[in-house]
C-alpha cells in the first residue's frame, strides 16, 4: 500500500533515474527534505555525482537551480545579492544573487568563510535574506543542498553547530557498488558533452502531488508514546558522557517530521518507532558535538546514535 507521499518518491525515483545512476537513499532523503522543507547535507568524496544529482533534483521538481561554490573569499554579497546604481531610475535596485533560486547547491560549504556561512542562517532558517536594512522573501519552495568532505581540513571552516543545526538531514554518500559504475561507463562513458542535455530529460513531477504528499504526512497520527519515545532519545543524547552538546529542540522537531514523512512513503495512518529509527542517523548525527575524549577514542557521531536506539526502549 502506497500513498501520496510514496506516489511522489516513486515519481521522483523515476525522473531522477534518467540521469542519476543508484543513490537511493540520497534520493529518499531528498523527498524527505521535499515534504518537510528542509535542508539537507551531503558528506562525501569528490566525484560522487552529488551536483549531477541537485541539478537533476531541482529539474524533477519543477525548480530554478543555481549553483554556489565555496571559496575562502566568497563574500555574503555574493550569494545574497547587492544593490546597483540605477540610472535611468535615479535610484539604487537590489540585484538579487544566487540564493534566490528555488534548490541551491552550495558545494563545499566548509570552504567559505564564517561570515558568508553565517549568512546562510536567516535563509535557511526564516527563508528570507537581510541586505541595506530591507528583507526580500526567498522562493517559497527554498532548499539548500550543501556537500562537504568529511576527509579534507585543509584550507576549510568547520561549519558551526547553528548552522548544522539548521540542517534536518545529513546524509554519507559512499563510493557506488560495481554495477553502478559499470552502468555510469555505459551511458556517459562516450560523451564528451558533459551531463547537462541528461539533466534536460527530467520532467517535473505534478505540483499537486506534492502538496498532497505534505497534507498526507501532516494528517498521520502521533500517539503520545511515540512522542515520548523521541523525548527519550533527546533526553538520552543530552546526558551521554560522550556527548557536550546532544539534540536541539530544532532537532527533535526534525526527527518527528522526518519520521512523518516516513511513515507516509510506506502507506502507514500512524508514525511508528520504525520510523524514528530509521531517520535517526540522518537527523540526529551532525547535532551531536563530541567530547575530545570520545573522538580520540575514534567513537563517531553515528555510533552515538546507534548506542542511544539500541539503549531506549521502544514503546509498544
Amino acid at each position: 500500500m502506497t500513498g501520496e507521499v510514496g506516489e511522489l518518491e516513486a515519481a521522483l525515483r523515476r525522473e531522477l533515474g534518467k540521469v542519476v545512476v543508484g543513490g537511493e537513499p540520497t534520493v529518499r532523503a531528498l523527498t524527505i527534505a521535499l515534504v518537510a522543507r528542509g535542508h539537507v547535507l551531503l558528506q562525501g568524496a569528490p566525484g560522487l555525482g552529488k551536483t549531477l544529482l541537485a541539478k537533476t533534483f531541482a529539474a524533477a521538481t519543477g525548480g530554478e537551480f543555481q549553483r554556489i561554490q565555496g571559496t575562502a573569499d566568497l563574500m555574503p554579497a555574493d550569494i545574497i545579492g547587492v544593490h546597483v546604481y540605477d540610472e535611468s531610475a535615479r535610484r539604487f535596485a537590489f540585484r538579487p544573487g544566487p540564493l534566490f533560486a528555488t534548490v541551491v547547491l552550495v558545494d563545499e560549504i566548509n570552504r567559505a568563510g564564517p561570515k558568508t556561512q553565517s549568512a546562510l542562517l536567516e535563509a535557511m532558517e526564516e527563508r528570507q535574506v537581510s541586505a541595506e536594512r530591507e528583507v526580500f522573501r526567498l522562493p517559497d519552495e527554498f532548499l539548500v543542498v550543501a556537500t562537504q568532505n568529511p576527509r579534507e581540513f585543509e584550507g576549510t571552516y568547520p561549519l558551526p553547530e547553528s548552522q548544522l543545526d539548521r540542517f534536518m538531514l545529513r546524509v554519507d554518500v559512499d563510493y557506488p557498488p560495481r554495477a553502478a559504475e559499470a552502468e555510469v561507463l555505459r551511458r556517459y562513458g562516450a560523451s564528451f558533452e558533459g551531463t547537462g542535455g541528461a539533466v534536460a530529460r527530467a520532467e517535473p513531477v505534478a505540483r499537486g502531488l506534492l502538496q498532497a504528499a505534505r497534507a498526507a504526512a501532516a494528517a498521520l497520527h502521533v500517539s503520545e508514546a511515540l512522542a515520548a519515545y523521541v523525548l527519550d532519545l533527546a533526553a538520552a543524547s543530552r546526558q551521554d558522557p560522550r556527548v557536550v552538546l546532544g539534540l536541539s529542540t530544532r532537532g527533535v522537531l526534525a526527527l518527528l517530521r522526518a519520521a512523518r514523512v516516513v511513515a507516509g512513503l510506506r502507506g502507514a495512518s500512524f508514525v511508528a518507532p520504525d520510523d524514528v529509527k530509521e531517520v535517526a542517523p540522518w537527523t540526529v548525527a551532525h547535532r551531536l558535538m563530541l567530547a575530545p575524549e570520545a573522538t580520540l577514542e575514534g567513537v563517531t557521531d553515528t555510533d552515538v546514535v546507534r548506542g542511544l536506539l539500541e539503549r531506549i526502549p521502544v514503546p509498544r
